[in-house]
């Protein structure tokens, strides 16, 4: 397996000139890991007989997108912490691997952060933003209840990049908010679904006091999940929706019509149920609903869309686990994330963890969550860092959809088909980046993951592959493109 970043410049206007400007590929054999391939420009020209694959790219337009990214929990910003702590250079050339925005640069440019409001399963102890009894007042809230460090990194990794979006959500209500009398499990009592909002909202507040104003908050992780051994709460959709409305009213009143409120924040396999109850009981409070990997597949994601087209969607998480085949989670995620779920309207696509240690830890002391470990992003250990697969997923789409300069926009999904005898080995997302200038040459980009391996073994065969766009087109017979092309691949 290759992915590929094809990175394609055409002019405006009439077509003038059109090539394939960049590629970036990672291999199955690690041979290459988010490598610029460093070629010549290649031209497309008049269109041939196509190859054993087709890429067709077309100009319509989807969705906009925000960004790809990762959480940020207590767990990740302790190894970071401590990683600053004992090796200063690595822990900033860390960061800039991640977030430096830089064109051109082997950086994955990631741009969206998902920061826990309180405690999550990835956490020292357990607790919120209030854990005073029976504060109807809210008067002991404090964001700093939350670690020094978890802020400390999100100033460091500000410093890194201008592209930034954070977006916010809590594991659970206070204790004293719930059934449960407990962080862990149990159900927000009824009643409490304004307090609850208001809790939401001087969440908003911090964050934005501590300078990372939220661009989206949800009002519960999973809330139809509940855990004994970690902070959780069953949220039902009735409930969601007297929080949201309530929410939605502080947010507007007080100066924060910006900050989106998402809804569902939990698996595929309930896309048709709970957040389309969501929007019929909250139409104004939310825009959208966002949605995680571990029951069902991205293209439940159409029966959301399909009752409400005008909300928007999101991936928020997904986690793989350690001591698992590196080729067989990149195919997997890149299948089913970065191509599926965007296919199906997703505007960002999180994966959990952005840093722990190599195997899982550290977790919250007693959590039955993510057994034997959950994979971060990236692994800290023994005073390095080192890039799981996680990474290079990331890394080729996000490079694509980054604004390519200051003053030009986020990529905007396009439309792209594939043909031809092998055309469903691969699969494909294709995207356009604006430009600060309209005079400026236009950036397209193709990722492109390689799966032709289905006869076995991890020798995944090459496919000769020819590329349409604007008319025009790029042959294996053409430039070099045999070399290219039929490797495994994920392009931009």
């Amino acid at each position: 397996m290759r992915l590929y970043n094809f990175i394609v410049l055409t002019s405006v206007g009439p077509v003038v000139s059109q090539r394939i400007w960049d590629i970036w590929q990672t291999t199955w054999n690690r041979s290459n890991l988010f490598t610029s391939l460093k070629l010549p420009p290649i031209s497309f020209g008049t269109p041939g007989p196509i190859g054993d694959a087709d890429i067709v790219v077309d100009t319509r337009k989807y969705q906009q997108m925000d960004g790809f990214g990762a959480s940020l929990t207590d767990s990740s910003a302790l190894v970071l912490n401590d990683f600053k702590s004992s090796n200063s250079s690595g822990y900033w050339s860390l960061l800039y691997k991640l977030f430096d925005p830089t064109e051109a640069v082997s950086s994955a440019a990631l741009s969206v952060v998902r920061v826990p409001i309180g405690a999550s399963d990835f956490s020292a102890s357990g607790y919120t933003f209030d854990d005073t009894w029976n504060d109807l007042s809210l008067s002991a809230f404090s964001v700093d209840r939350a670690p020094a460090y978890v802020w400390s990194t999100l100033a460091d990794i500000k410093t890194v990049t201008p592209y930034l979006k954070f977006f916010i959500v809590p594991w659970t209500a206070p204790a004293w908010m719930k059934t449960s009398s407990s962080l862990n499990g149990g159900t927000l009592k009824s009643g409490y679904e304004k307090l609850f909002a208001q809790y939401l909202f001087k969440s908003v507040q911090g964050f934005t006091n501590k300078g990372y104003r939220p661009f989206a908050i949800s009002c519960q992780n999973e809330p139809q999940h509940s855990n004994p051994t970690y902070p959780t709460m069953l949220l039902p959709v009735e409930q969601e929706a007297l929080v949201g409305i309530a929410l939605r009213e502080l947010l507007d009143s007080n100066g924060y019509t910006d900050v989106k409120i998402i809804g569902f924040e939990h698996n595929w396999d309930n896309a048709a149920t709970y957040p389309v109850q969501l929007m019929q009981q909250a139409p104004s409070a939310f825009a959208g609903a966002s949605f995680h990997c571990y029951a069902g597949t991205a293209s439940a994601q159409a029966a959301f869309t399909n009752a409400y087209p005008s909300k928007g969607v999101w991936f928020t998480e997904c986690t793989g686990v350690i001591n698992t085949d590196w080729w067989r989670n990149i195919k997997w995620n890149v299948q089913r994330l970065f191509v599926s779920s965007t296919t199906y309207g997703s505007r960002s696509v999180l994966i959990w963890n952005l840093v722990g240690r190599a195997n899982g830890d550290p977790k919250l002391p007693g959590t039955g969550s993510c057994f034997p470990g959950c994979r971060p992003v990236v692994s800290v250990d023994n005073n390095r860092w080192y890039l799981n697969e996680e990474y290079y997923m990331l890394a080729h789409s996000s490079r694509i959809v980054i604004p390519r300069e200051k003053g030009g926009g986020f990529a905007t999904r396009i439309g792209v088909s594939v043909g031809g005898s092998l055309g469903s080995t691969l699969s494909v997302q294709a995207y356009v980046t604006p430009r600060a200038s309209s005079s400026d040459w236009l950036k397209y980009g193709i990722v492109v993951l390689n799966a032709n391996d289905a006869s076995g073994g991890w020798n995944p065969q090459p496919v000769a592959t020819t590329i349409s766009f604007n008319g025009l087109q790029v042959s294996p017979r053409y430039g070099g493109m045999h070399r290219q092309i039929p490797l495994p691949t994920r392009q931009t």
